[in-house]
């Protein structure tokens, strides 16, 4: 039977997992929120307000940690982006045909 242990990563990593779909998305949303983290204590002295605070109490006094916290306890939630939608290309001689028909009409009011 095996025990349960602390691991070197406190929340587990297994319990991270849950939350996004793989590996690098958990690291690179943490590492986001890191720097927030980090920007937003860099910042304090100045009076500026414009960071989002730390969203759990940690004792971790490391933005990465503090960061995988937040994304065990859903304080942050990762969303799939949307598919960008393609570009329609324009065909230069229906812009400059459809520019002239606006003018005519426009014309004729």
């Amino acid at each position: 039977m095996a025990l349960d242990h602390d691991t070197m990563i406190n929340p587990p990593i297994e319990s991270l997992l849950d939350k996004v779909d793989s590996k690098f998305t958990l690291v690179t949303l943490a590492a986001r929120r890191a720097r927030n983290i980090n920007s937003y204590f860099n910042q304090l002295g100045d009076g500026l307000g414009g960071m989002i605070p730390p969203q759990v109490s940690s004792t971790a006094r490391k933005p990465l940690s503090i960061g995988f916290q937040e994304i065990s306890e859903k304080k942050i939630v990762w969303t799939e982006a949307p598919e960008p939608e393609p570009e329609l290309e324009i065909d230069p001689e229906a812009e400059a045909q459809a520019a002239a028909d606006a003018a005519a009409a426009e014309s004729d009011d």
